[in-house]
């Protein structure tokens, strides 16, 4: 005879295997997470739901039997009361593993990648709480609700690497109910991002480009004879002079960042840059906040 218990104990013990091999990952998205304020409210929205939301005064246009005559009655003014729409919808993550994530200036920085990893999976604690279903762009894995996606997330982005030098953005399977978040340092192919993103926009898709840059990339405090070379070593630049290339380098970022804001205006997107010397929870506020969802 079987035990109708044995395949969730089984999952329970897997899951908790999973969680223990990933404590660094987890704890530090679950700490960031924990800043955000949710609000007295949330992420809830007025709906069709069931779950009582809140009261708020009704206006002409408002059905009789809308009205809460017990709330009513405790004022001159006349209330509705709101409930909360249920539905839950999905969130596409993409996070850049490419080399080029790998970077950073100095051991007390994390690098661009983890800084990525980190946010990505905070913002999915968040989701996930709110009753969204999150998933990963590149996975196989449907987007789901609960905490054991956040396993399968955590699990999935501690695993991908990617050996090219700079990443691209993955659209495939973004549905027109579907929002979606891109991580990346966006230093690459800008066309493989344009591609992507427009893509996504055909289909109905909004969504959020967070940019990750360290510092360092950002000031380009280099003089003299310097070697560059790629993260993957494939691409490799030497010069006498750096201090002279800084002002062209300068313009080919802000120009890039400026291409990406003004993509993100064009498909109804929004966008941020983050530096990895600056405090995550303020890159998380501005994503959480660009992922709400609007009537």
């Amino acid at each position: 005879m079987t035990n109708p218990a044995a395949p969730t104990t089984v999952l329970r013990r897997n899951s908790a295997e999973l969680a223990g091999a990933l404590p660094p990952l987890l704890a530090d998205a679950q700490r960031l997470a924990a800043m955000i304020l949710l609000g007295e409210h949330g992420r809830r929205h007025s709906g069709t739901g069931d779950e009582f939301w809140q009261y708020r005064v009704a206006v002409d246009g408002d059905e009789a039997r809308q009205i809460d005559w017990r709330r009513s009655g405790r004022s001159d003014l006349h209330f509705i009361r709101q409930k909360e729409w249920q539905a839950a919808q999905s969130v596409l993550l993409w996070v850049d593993n490419s080399a080029s994530m790998g970077f950073s200036s100095s051991k007390n920085l994390s690098t661009k990648g983890d800084c990525a990893r980190v946010l990505a999976m905070a913002i999915s604690i968040l989701l996930l709480r709110g009753g969204e279903k999150v998933g990963l762009s590149n996975s196989a894995n449907p987007p789901r609700a609960g905490q054991t996606q956040l396993l399968r997330l955590a699990q999935e982005l501690s695993d991908n690497s990617d050996t090219n030098d700079f990443g691209s953005p993955d659209s495939h399977g973004m549905r027109a109910d579907t929002r979606a978040v891109f991580i990346s340092d966006f230093m690459g192919d800008f066309a493989g991002v344009q591609k992507a993103l427009t893509d996504a926009a055909d289909r109905g898709v909004k969504g959020a480009l967070l940019q990750i840059l360290d510092p360092q990339e950002e000031a380009f405090p280099f003089n003299g004879r310097t070697v560059f070379e790629s993260m993957a070593g494939t691409l490799r630049h030497e010069t006498l002079k750096a201090g002279d290339l800084r002002d062209r380098y300068l313009q080919r970022l802000a120009g890039r960042k400026a291409a990406l804001a003004d993509l993100a205006h064009l498909t109804g997107w929004q966008y941020f840059c983050h530096h990895t010397d600056a405090a995550p929870r303020l890159a998380l506020t501005w994503l959480y906040h660009a992922l709400e969802r609007r009537r």
